[in-house]
């Protein structure tokens, strides 16, 4: 069984939150402000300000302040922890699906009939 840390278990938690997954998207393509990042969503700015400090704690955005605007940037490192660990399990998947490529091009396995 492969070991789950903390910092993986948070960046899970963080993730698991649509408004969450959709700041971590838009900081992908680049640093934004925060009402910026916030725009989209119908949330007060303290409701926002929740979701960033849960990502925040995750490690998987940094903040920073320029002049009077709080600039937001995504940190990779969980996110390369996270694939790490989901790349283990896709010797699963990829059996999975194979297994149903199988199914679908040649049907079940026992074609015995039932009665």
């Amino acid at each position: 069984m492969q070991e789950t840390s903390p910092e993986l278990i948070r960046t899970f938690a963080a993730l698991s939150d649509p408004v969450r997954m959709a700041t971590i998207a838009k900081l992908a393509e680049g640093p934004a402000a925060v009402g910026e990042l916030a725009m989209p969503f119908p949330l007060s700015p303290a409701g926002f300000s929740k979701h960033l400090q849960v990502l925040q704690a995750a490690g998987l955005v940094a903040k920073e302040l320029d002049g009077r605007r709080h600039i937001c940037s995504l940190q990779t490192e969980p996110l390369r922890a996270a694939f790490d660990w989901l790349s283990f399990y896709e010797k699963f998947w990829s059996s999975s699906l194979d297994r149903l490529e199988g199914f679908l091009e040649h049907g079940p396995a026992d074609k015995t009939t039932r009665k």
